[in-house]
């Protein structure tokens, strides 16, 4: 069937996507192949593609064709996370949207809701991977709250716990007030906002005074609510100021709360009044310096409940007109904050700002760097919780040696360096989160026994906690441990009573209903007839961080617990692509859990590429409105162009610019090999049968072949390097220019059945090359150039050319194609049409290289006649080509003098324009001060009229 006359990407992605997918090309049966395994980051199950996945996937899917494509069996893990957050976030927008809300539903009821939302709109971005042409394993797609992978979860969990690498613990937390949960770092961003900066006295106890004869010490803060659980002032062991008054106390205006001044190099003498009020349940600096104070995390003063309103502390110093206030003004009404400034001025220990025109203000202005959440959207409040913590710092040091000891190769190295700052300084990881959706930790509680040696149902946290996979696994244990004596004894009890009585576990929701419902049973009052006797437990409400669960993914995807064949064969992953910006929150994270329960890396290189930023260099956001829509990309150059366009600008690890340009480039090139196998289809060039290189004796064809060798040579060099820019560079090099340009002109009019098969299997090979990149395109031009259905491309063999380059074919072809290209450089530069026939004297040393190329020198040089003897006296134009000089007589041929002053006047104009450039760029004010994007269009400008001038000057010195 003759090919289409238009390349049209639309037409052909779809087919080609369903065909490899349903045909299940995409893990082929290769039992005893080396295997190659990648696992994908798995994105949010909300999530849609957007330009960071595009280049991710697409870099993933490049390797993966690429060795598919060697005869391994490649196998490309796929999933999508539970998204906790984000997903409990997109269900409760759509119940409030129909006036309804969580809280009318049980947990396991409002779960079934979240359950039902994945299976109706779930599926989005993975269906925009398949537009992206991935060639991931879907038969296997895995979720992270699939039942496999949650008893995977549980089981990590439970033998962390074991090991004492998970405990319970109280800390200072990321608190989103809206959300009422914990967060982690990543689900901050900080935003820059308008504040102030306020400056108190806090009044000197005990008649202590400051050298200088003050009864007060000066703090300055931005959040002056939080003095009401202010525990300490910290100043600079060394700041002489306040030497005198070190170990001394100050009393709290508000609350009268007696708190001593403390020594300590968190308060910068250089910043404020070098006095730092310390709030350790409301700041990570603080929370530091208190816990180098002596305080426990237990004693520190907490001033907001899970609202961001205020409460009572636990000395119950706060009074009672701030309890209940939020912390910030809010719905027209002052907050605590508002609160707190008008009293501390109303008593006097507001101390104004003078600003420079002489007048007073509350605070001195100040733009501050706040945390936001980046799902709930209000400020994030450090808060001192009760969580469940990882003892990271210990999981971290296999990991860390793993990539001293090369187990683990980074690439690029670079990032090494960040890696091991980040790791050998590892905070304890904060793993729960106080949602619905998600795996919940597997934590139960159950009552104390008091001294009647009967359960307690008091304080909740009075309890006995027990970490089991199950309620059933947990309410075991309790028998064997908790309540070893006290259940005999009861049953007992029953027996000698005659009653058919005995104890029972039921689980409760909360505590508090625990203790309610053991009080409606009659307890402590015992034997009721024929009725058990309940002892309720409570499971911890909490679930687990999403970043915990997808930490297992290269292991758990792959039938972990379970010692699966699929686990043997494909652990460890061959690589691990991601980008940068998850190094710690994911990537650090699979290689702790991987070393801990595999005893083997979870990969053994780790590529981390760089972020896709907008065309002026600036990073993507939905603020900035900025962002850029993958799949509209698509819909216009194609997924093949995007693609390639995404592989060929990432260097190890550089940011990229979007540039549409050289997105039109690539489609341009699709359409380029489009029409190029047109032309061979139209001369009988088909698909190549043998899968060796055919013979060949034109100098043409051996030339040809050698450049396919050097190809395929500086492909695999680049892939083993993981320099996916060389590499696509690399096979668009030889495509366009070696095959399209000179070989297809070259062998025009001249296309005997050695060219047709020689042509044949050239660009069978370019279109398993390009494959990897452009996988569209290129198996569609692969089934259309031959009956191929039994042999798809996808599971094609890479080349494997062992051909030895014909040197003298080579040398005389590039010389040709050198000829050639200055000749039409040569006519451009003079202003002649490019068909224009000349006349050309060449030294004698070429006339064996000439007269062997004599008609394709005639045909693509547009030479007239080539002559060996020295050229007459007069205008010409002098070309050297690799160290020999061929002259071209110009007389008659141009109007010299004109082409003189022509070429003269732009050179001029160029050379002011690059000069005027080049000042503007050497002035230090012009490139600190204007904008970026400024200062690079003014280099790129300087750079093009550079070139512009230097060829003009190349032109001039040609008419001699």
């Amino acid at each position: 069937m003759a090919m289409e006359k238009t390349f049209d990407p639309a037409s052909i992605e779809a087919k080609w996507a369903h065909l490899w997918e349903s045909r299940g090309l995409f893990r082929p049966e290769r039992p005893d192949a080396q295997p190659f395994t990648i696992v994908n980051p798995p994105p949010n199950v909300t999530g849609a593609l957007h330009i960071g996945h595009a280049l991710d996937n697409t870099l993933q899917d490049v390797l993966v064709r690429y060795e598919r494509l060697r005869g391994k069996d490649a196998l490309w893990v796929v999933g999508t996370d539970h998204a906790g957050i984000a997903t409990q976030m997109v269900v409760e927008r759509q119940m409030d949207a129909k006036g309804d809300k969580r809280t009318n539903y049980s947990r396991e009821a409002f779960i079934d809701k979240v359950w039902e939302w994945k299976a109706e709109s779930g599926g989005q971005i993975t269906g925009q991977l398949r537009r992206l042409g991935c060639s991931m394993d879907w038969s296997r797609e895995q979720f992270t709250m699939d039942p496999h992978f949650t008893d995977a979860v549980l089981k990590v969990f439970v033998d962390l716990h074991k090991e004492g690498l998970i405990y319970r613990d109280k800390r200072l937390v990321n608190w989103d007030p809206k959300l009422k949960t914990a967060i982690s770092d990543l689900e901050v961003e900080t935003r820059e906002t308008k504040g102030g900066f306020w400056h108190f006295k806090y009044p000197l106890a005990d008649g202590v005074t400051l050298d200088d004869g003050r009864d007060y010490i000066e703090v300055a803060t931005t959040r002056p609510e939080t003095m009401l659980a202010d525990m300490a002032v910290a100043v600079h062991p060394d700041d002489a100021r306040y030497k005198s008054v070190i170990g001394k106390f100050v009393t709290l205006p508000i609350t009268g709360r007696r708190i001593a001044i403390v020594a300590d190099e968190h308060a910068d003498p250089e910043l404020g009044t070098g006095a730092v009020k310390i709030t350790p349940g409301h700041d990570f600096n603080d929370f530091d310096v208190g816990r180098r104070a002596g305080f426990a995390a237990a004693d520190m003063l907490n001033m907001l409940d899970g609202d961001a309103n205020v409460c009572q502390t636990q000395d119950g110093l706060v009074p009672a007109e701030y309890i209940g206030l939020h912390r910030f003004r809010r719905d027209g009404l002052d907050g605590a904050r508002e609160a707190i400034i008008a009293r501390l001025k109303a008593d006097g220990f507001l101390i104004p700002h003078v600003d420079k025109d002489g007048e007073e203000h509350d605070a001195e202005p100040r733009t501050i760097q706040t945390p936001f959440g980046d799902r709930g959207g209000v400020v994030i409040e450090p808060w001192l919780t009760d969580q469940w913590y990882v003892d990271a710092a210990t999981l971290a040091q296999p990991a860390i040696a793993a990539v001293r000891n090369g187990d683990i190769n980074i690439v690029p190295k670079s990032w090494e360096k960040t890696y091991y700052n980040w790791m050998d300084n590892i905070q304890p990881w904060c793993v729960s989160r106080q949602l619905w959706w998600g795996h919940r930790i597997p934590a139960f509680y159950f009552p104390p026994l008091n001294d009647a040696g009967l359960p307690e149902y008091g304080d909740p946290a009075n309890v006995e906690t027990i970490v089991a996979e199950t309620a059933e696994a947990a309410v075991e244990i309790a028998r064997r441990t908790i309540y070893s004596t006290c259940i005999p004894a009861l049953n007992e009890k029953f027996k000698s009573e005659g009653k058919d009585s005995k104890v029972v576990f039921e689980q409760a929701a909360t505590w508090s209903d625990a203790g309610a419902r053991m009080a409606s049973a009659g307890i402590p009052t015992l034997g009721r007839d024929h009725a058990d006797y309940p002892i309720y437990f409570v499971r911890d409400p909490d679930v687990l961080d999403t970043w915990f669960s997808s930490a297992l993914w290269p292991f758990a995807t792959l039938g972990w617990p379970n010692d699966s064949d699929l686990l043997k064969r494909h652990y460890p992953n061959d690589v691990l692509v991601s980008g940068f910006d998850i190094l710690f929150f994911w990537n650090a994270r699979m290689a702790m859990q991987g070393l801990h329960f595999m005893k083997e890396v979870p990969w053994k290189t780790m590529y981390l590429h760089g972020l896709v930023r907008a065309p002026d260099g600036a990073k993507m956001s939905k603020s900035k409105g900025n962002v850029i829509d993958p799949l509209g990309l698509i819909d216009k150059y194609g997924a093949d162009a995007l693609r390639f366009f995404m592989a060929a600008m990432e260097s190890q690890g550089r940011d990229i610019k979007m540039d549409d340009a050289r997105l039109a480039g690539y489609r341009n090139f699709a359409t380029k090999l489009w029409n190029a196998t047109r032309f061979c289809e139209a001369n009988g060039i088909t698909a190549s049968t043998s899968f060796e290189a055919p013979e060949a004796t034109r100098p043409v064809n051996r030339w040809i072949l050698g450049e396919v060798a050097d190809t395929v040579a500086a492909i695999d060099k680049a892939f083993a390097a993981f320099r996916f820019d060389e590499a696509a560079n690399a096979i668009y090099s030889f495509a366009w220019n070696s095959f399209c340009d000179w070989y297809l002109e070259l062998i025009k009019g001249a296309i005997d059945e050695e060219t047709k098969a020689v042509a044949g299997w050239v660009l069978d090979q370019i279109l398993v090359m390009l494959h990897p990149f452009m996988p569209f395109i290129t198996e569609e031009l692969w089934t259309v150039t031959g009956d191929r259905a039994d042999y798809p491309l996808i599971t094609a063999r890479w080349p494997e050319v062992t051909i030895a380059r014909d040197q003298q074919a080579s040398d005389d072809i590039n010389w040709l194609i050198k000829l050639v290209g200055e000749l039409r450089a040569a006519k451009a530069e003079l202003g002649l049409p490019p068909g224009a026939r000349l006349a050309a004297h060449f030294p004698e040393s070429l006339r064996g290289r000439t007269e062997t190329l004599a008609a394709q020198c005639d045909r693509l040089a547009r030479l007239d006649s080539i002559r060996f003897d020295p050229a007459p006296a007069g205008a010409s134009a002098q070309l050297v080509v690799e160290g020999e000089t061929i002259t071209v007589p110009l007389e008659g041929v141009i109007d010299l003098g004109a082409e003189r002053d022509r070429l003269t006047k732009a050179l001029a104009a160029a050379t002011k324009e690059r000069d005027s450039l080049a000042g503007r760029l050497g002035n230090p004010s012009f490139v600190e001060r204007a904008k970026p994007e400024a200062v690079e269009k003014a280099r790129a400008d300087h750079d093009a009229k550079a070139a512009e001038a230097d060829r003009l000057t190349a032109a001039l010195a040609r008419l001699g």
